[in-house]
């Protein structure tokens, strides 16, 4: 593989240990795939986060990487921790872990990297322009950043966006190249699509249904940002599809395969995604929310109450937090009995220390993870099914 002699004075350990130890992996990532040379990119973002996920042998590496005097080159942000910043103890969280998880995020402050900690690093800061390259790690956000933004990105793992942060590059690869950014299967959508879960069901089905690849959905005219950023995560939660294609796009090549989606297709994800007896715990925010999501939440609330017993639980960033509090969105969930939480989401933060055992949600991507990383029940349904579940009049 091709350095340039910067690239090669990294590698040879004359800007440092950190930036030494970052160049040795990402060069070893070049040749497995083949690229034939390194890319500079405009930002990343980091996963890895939760010490729930990477616990105290990932908290010490990151530690040593800091303690070398590893610093990034260029922005870059935070995937969610295992708990909310300020209120970790009202999700059941122990000083223990609070310690732990802690120690994580101040390796990653001294590196320079932003304490963010959400999975959609465009609502706060980090939206890369069409055409950047960029070396993002968060599942959903790889997605959205290819496909809604128009950035180039693969599906990084935490070390290797760390390592592409500190040195400012990447392996160009996957979709870094133009030839690999083409679709490789027209997805026909014969089913009725309005609400945000149906959307995120959609994703979920062709996920289940491809696999992988670049599906083009033909005749899906959407432009509705949150449609696209719950059908971004639930296209990599189901399968390892990184990138999609919506509308109307002439490039396609004859001999593609075809897929047509129907609206048993969906019930069979549905299906899937449904586990019996009553929700107790209601969570909507996977990926974080956005303003408008919260605006629509707190109009739906009203004159609702959490029943006895339930909990609705709402997941965002700081950043739309803040704005949610200004607008008295905050004040209308909360005064409802629901709970809004920054800094996490119910896929990384320990839910089983909750006390809740069924976990309802709109999100496909929530509904698919939460019974492997927590052990709690969950279902995927409609926004105000959601609601009904755990809300009563009054």
């Amino acid at each position: 593989m091709y350095l340039s002699r910067e690239e090669e004075r990294m590698l040879s350990g004359e800007e440092g240990l950190a930036v030494q130890k970052a160049m040795q992996l990402l060069t070893a990532l070049g040749e497995v795939f083949g690229a034939e040379r390194m890319v500079k990119i405009e930002s990343a973002q980091i996963a890895g986060v939760s010490y729930g996920n990477i616990g105290d042998a990932g908290m010490e590496f990151l530690e040593d990487w800091a303690d070398l005097g590893g610093k990034v080159r260029v922005k870059s942000t935070l995937n969610p921790a295992g708990m909310d910043l300020d209120k970790w103890k009202e999700m059941g969280i122990d000083d223990e872990y609070y310690q732990r998880q802690m120690r994580i995020l101040k390796a990653f402050e001294k590196m320079g990297v932003e304490i963010t900690c959400t999975c959609t690093p465009y609502l706060v800061g980090n939206r890369p322009r069409s055409g950047a390259h960029v070396a993002w790690s968060e599942s959903s956000a790889v997605v959205f950043a290819n496909s809604v933004l128009g950035a180039r990105t693969n599906r990084e793992g935490g070390p290797s966006a760390l390592a592409a942060a500190i040195t400012g590059r990447t392996p160009c690869y996957g979709l870094h190249l133009e030839d690999n950014r083409v679709p490789t299967a027209i997805v026909k959508v014969e089913a009725r699509l309005e609400s945000i879960f149906d959307f995120s069901l959609l994703g979920y089905t062709v996920g289940r249904i491809l696999g992988s690849g670049i599906p083009y959905f033909k005749g899906v005219l959407v432009r509705d940002f949150d449609k696209l950023k719950i059908m971004s995560a639930a296209l990599a939660a189901s399968g390892g599809i990184a990138m999609f294609y919506v509308g109307d796009r002439r490039r396609t090549a004859d001999k593609l395969e075809k897929v047509c989606v129907d609206q048993r297709e969906l019930e069979l994800s549905r299906e899937k995604l449904s586990s019996e007896g009553k929700p107790d715990l209601a969570c909507i925010g996977c990926p974080h929310c956005s303003i408008q999501e919260l605006r629509d939440l707190a109009r739906a609330l009203k004159d609702k109450r959490v029943k006895e017993g339930c909990a609705l639980w709402v997941w965002t960033s700081q950043g739309v937090y803040d704005q949610a509090k200004d607008r008295g969105y905050l004040r209308a969930i909360e005064g409802a009995g629901g709970k809004v939480f920054t800094d996490t989401c119910m896929v990384v933060c320990p839910l089983e220390k909750s006390g809740y055992s069924h976990m309802v949600s709109n999100s496909c991507k929530a509904a698919h993870y939460v019974p492997s990383t927590s052990g709690l029940k969950a279902t995927a349904t409609e926004t105000y099914l959601v609601l009904e579940s755990v809300m009563e009049g009054r």
